[in-house]
């Protein structure tokens, strides 16, 4: 009985049957009959088997100040903390294993042969038609020392926006100005966060009537002023200057955003004009001004038409408040305290918010007279 069997189509040698999913990517097109396929001999076939696909050599760009990498068109921060965790990147990008191989296993032995030049010694093992293959490459990995787009911008202290902090009548608070230094790093770290490398702050500076913050982009720019509005009050105003022209002839312009805080912030006490209910607490500027009075502790804010900045005068502020006396709570609406000043006992206004029990309570000394602010836990 004649037996049924294939023949390898280069060497003619039988082939061993192979069940379907050995036989998978392994066959040749038998030149006898167009349109089959037939399987290569295991001789014939490792013959010109490459178990691993290598490049002769990788060149990398790298930025010599942050450690980015320059891949296709575009710089890429990759988090690596030295050129050999570069190599070993770049290495595994470039190379490809052969479909066929099962069970790969691969390690590799960096070899440092001089500060930008990297010797990488790969180690392959694996299995191919049931039996074991290994193969070892080594490819030269060399880092090309650079300047990237960033921290070329940087280090000219390129800038495309310029926010200006100030404040109406006032100079800006240590605590506005340091929010506004706050405010910008965190943008600028959310945005390198999902991979815009074009974020930064150039600049931080202080000047008599504020600070003004230097920064890469309008984006950025015009984030950390609306932020400081949301949580300060006030507005924001924003003019262009034009500045250049791009390789392409379009006009690049720089844009400043003036921030104008309002001028009254949160805990000064002020005497608003036209109003006999006594002196206020101010509790917020967002808006329009809100506070309490210091005669009632009943809620005050101003209306539409005023807005942030009422009319008034500074009495002083929550900070200069000092600890009084007191000696005794005459009523719902009266107080007598000893003065800070002269230790003389006065009757004062009382508001809601005093304590009936406090042995002493905060009191402002002012041209309108002393009066109990509400203790920090009563915000």
């Amino acid at each position: 009985m004649s037996e049924s069997r294939a023949f390898c189509p280069r060497c003619g040698d039988p082939v061993p049957d192979r069940s379907a999913s050995e036989a998978d990517d392994e066959s040749a097109v038998d030149p006898l009959r167009p349109g089959a396929e037939v399987e290569l001999c295991d001789a014939c076939y490792f013959e010109d088997f490459d178990f691993v696909d290598a490049p002769d050599r990788i060149d990398v760009r790298v930025c010599a100040q942050c450690g980015a990498v320059y891949r296709g068109n575009r710089w890429v921060d990759v988090g690596a903390e030295d050129y050999t965790d570069i190599a070993i990147e770049e290495v595994s990008e470039a190379l490809n294993v052969h479909i066929d191989v099962e069970d790969v296993a691969w390690q590799v032995e960096p070899e440092q042969i001089d500060p930008n030049t990297i010797r990488m010694h790969c180690y392959f093992t694996g299995v191919v038609r049931g039996t074991p293959v290994e193969e070892q490459v080594m490819i030269p990995v060399k880092m090309a020392r650079q300047t990237c787009t960033r921290c070329g911008r940087i280090s000219g202290d390129y800038y495309a926006s310029i926010v200006q902090i100030r404040a109406k009548d006032r100079t800006p608070t240590s605590e506005e100005t340091e929010r506004a230094k706050v405010i910008a790093n965190q943008i600028v770290a959310e945005m390198e966060a999902t991979g815009d490398r074009n974020a930064f702050v150039t600049e931080v500076g202080e000047v008599d009537d504020g600070l003004n913050i230097k920064v890469s982009t309008n984006k950025i720019g015009k984030k950390i002023s609306n932020k400081m509005v949301e949580e300060f009050g006030g507005t924001v105003n924003d003019a262009e200057t034009l500045v250049t022209e791009d390789s392409d002839g379009n006009e690049v312009y720089r844009v400043t955003f003036a921030v104008r805080l309002p001028p009254y912030p949160p805990g000064d006490v002020i005497d608003l004009a036209d109003d006999d209910e006594g002196p206020v607490l101010v509790r917020s500027a967002r808006g329009n001004l809100k506070g309490v009075r210091l005669t009632t502790g009943e809620r005050y804010e101003a209306s539409y038409e005023e807005g942030d900045s009422p009319e008034a005068r500074k009495l002083g502020e929550a900070d200069d408040a000092v600890d009084a006396t007191v000696v005794t709570v005459e009523d719902d609406n009266a107080v007598q305290v000893l003065d800070p000043e002269t230790y003389q006992a006065k009757t004062i206004a009382r508001p809601d918010y005093l304590d009936p029990d406090a042995e002493t309570v905060p009191v402002l000394k002012s041209r309108a007279g002393l009066h109990v602010l509400p203790d920090d836990s009563d915000e």
